[in-house]
């Protein structure tokens, strides 16, 4: 791992790779994808993207890393999961397949699919503490979003509370605990990097204070 420039390492299994891989390029970070436990052996950090949870629950048991990954972020290395990412980081989850592994590392419970099929994905804009400027643009596909999380949960983003926003309003949709992130949205596919940019804060912390 690296003791000067974070490298940061994207789950390759399934999902938006590419995408995360990019918008880390764009913020000036070393990414790689990762496959086996050897490439995650020599990452600071770790994107879990968003995609299809329950096929990356399985891939990650035979590439063999559902448990290298738990352990390191057991360890206190620093994770960041998207939509996808944010279902297979919770404690629980709600309407998930019998069979999904979790990787843990948040104290929430979390509904899968919750804002519905894909036709009903929809865009907004958010206001996401710790990130200044204008509104975060989440874009959300099949997104979950938790449905509860513990005191030691930081709650970032929030769905706007008003009547246009249906059931979604006023829910919980990018949170942090401790060296953990997750967003519902995909913040890979707009263009905005500073939710990357945040995560990358989180390693160069971790790393400066020998987490």
């Amino acid at each position: 791992m690296s003791s000067v420039e974070p490298v940061v390492g994207v789950l390759a299994l399934q999902g938006d790779v590419r995408e995360h891989i990019a918008a880390l390029g764009r913020c000036g970070l070393r990414a790689r994808p990762v496959r086996r436990p050897a490439e995650l052996s020599e990452v600071d950090g770790l994107v879990i993207p968003g995609g299809e949870s329950t096929t990356i629950s399985r891939l990650l048991v035979t590439f063999g890393l559902l448990d290298p990954v738990r352990e390191r972020i057991a360890s206190g290395m620093p994770a960041y999961g998207s939509c996808a990412g944010m279902i297979l980081l919770a404690g629980e989850v709600l309407d998930g397949r019998p069979d999904q592994h979790q990787l843990g590392g948040l104290d929430v419970v979390v509904r899968r699919n919750a804002f519905g099929r894909q036709v009903d994905s929809f865009e907004d804009d958010l206001d996401f503490t710790g990130i200044e400027g204008p509104p975060v643009h989440a874009v959300f596909i099949r997104a979950p979003w938790v449905e509860s999380a513990a005191p030691g949960v930081e709650v970032l983003a929030t769905v706007p509370d008003v009547p246009e926003a249906g059931a979604a309003a006023g829910r919980i949709v990018a949170v942090r605990q401790g060296s953990v992130l997750a967003t519902a949205f995909h913040p890979e596919l707009t263009g905005d990097e500073r939710v990357h940019r945040l995560f990358c804060e989180m390693i160069t912390s971790t790393l400066v204070s020998g987490g």
